[in-house]
């Protein structure tokens, strides 16, 4: 048994929870994960899953198996990092999870610049609004917004994001503007933006000075979407009112397809985070990615200077 390949496929079905996943992920046959976990656990002496036809468990043995050799396999990567690092660059897989809305617009127009400086480093884009299980998915890091939950994961802020409330020019020129937000309840149709993880609707959110305003879109005639460009295509296509990234509508506010609707209410700024399991941070490829999306993103960050 290659002690080291078993280790990298045990971590792979422990993170994925499958041995079809772990297989596709190394590019290595189902049968030889299989033999490997069977030589390592008759090494070992314990059972480091349960099996069953419909899923896999890892045991409590597996648990506390797999925490040591995650770091034991990220302590070996940098020490061969460092020691390649005076004649070659990170290399390797990074797999990276994005909104759709910041991939397209931010992060996919400057990715050139990423290769062209990493080479060697193959990246791996996953596009969508879904949240991801960092760990279960086998995924590098994710940039996403909100609060970060969970203890074991590491975020680090690269940017806070501001919104806009608006409408296309021939929804306003239909519907009239709205001189406070308490109108958009029953006046108006609304374009939110629901969680692609719980299904429910994000509020509409007002704040001036002390007042604040909360708008549920769920009480409108108006369309619910989950993902961000599909978001902003809609209140162009004059579907209603709504609140999207200012960077996302700048260009059809300047050309006048969208206006600005209450500009004297703001919505509270829309944490960006880059989000990572705090053991990889020692991969030297995601070190480098880290860097350059910060450098990336700066330009996007509405917090006071």
């Amino acid at each position: 048994m290659d002690q080291l390949d078993a280790l990298r496929v045990f971590v792979r079905i422990a993170d994925s929870g499958g041995f079809g996943k772990a297989s596709d992920a190394l590019g290595i046959p189902r049968a030889t994960v299989t033999k490997l976990v069977q030589e390592l656990e008759q090494h070992l002496g314990v059972k480091l899953f349960q099996r069953s036809t419909r899923k896999v468990t890892v045991t409590d043995e597996g648990r506390a198996y797999r925490q040591r050799a995650v770091e034991l396999l990220a302590g070996l990567e940098e020490m061969d990092a460092m020691f390649s690092r005076a004649t070659e660059g990170p290399r390797g897989r990074l797999r990276v999870d994005i909104g759709s809305s910041l991939a397209n617009l931010i992060l996919l127009p400057r990715l050139g610049s990423f290769r062209a400086a990493f080479p060697d480093v193959r990246l791996e884009l996953g596009v969508s609004d879904r949240h991801v299980d960092l760990i279960g998915d086998a995924v590098d890091c994710v940039i996403r917004g909100g609060e970060l939950t969970d203890t074991s994961l590491v975020a680090r802020r690269i940017a806070s994001l501001d919104y806009v409330t608006c409408a296309s020019a021939g929804y306003v020129k239909t519907h009239g503007m709205p001189a406070h937000p308490e109108e958009l309840r029953e006046q108006h149709d609304l374009v939110g933006y629901f969680s692609s993880l719980t299904g429910r609707p994000f509020s509409l959110l007002f704040h001036r000075d002390e007042e604040r305003v909360e708008v549920d879109p769920r009480g409108s005639r108006g369309v619910l979407v989950n993902e961000s460009t599909s978001h902003l295509t809609a209140l162009k296509a004059g579907l209603g009112v709504g609140q999207t990234f200012g960077f996302m509508a700048k260009p059809y506010l300047e050309s006048g397809e969208l206006i600005q609707l209450l500009p004297d209410w703001q919505r509270p700024l829309h944490d960006l985070n880059l989000v990572f399991e705090r053991t990889r941070h020692e991969s030297a490829r995601l070190r480098a990615f880290i860097e350059w999306a910060a450098d990336v993103f700066a330009p996007y960050d509405c917090r006071p200077k």
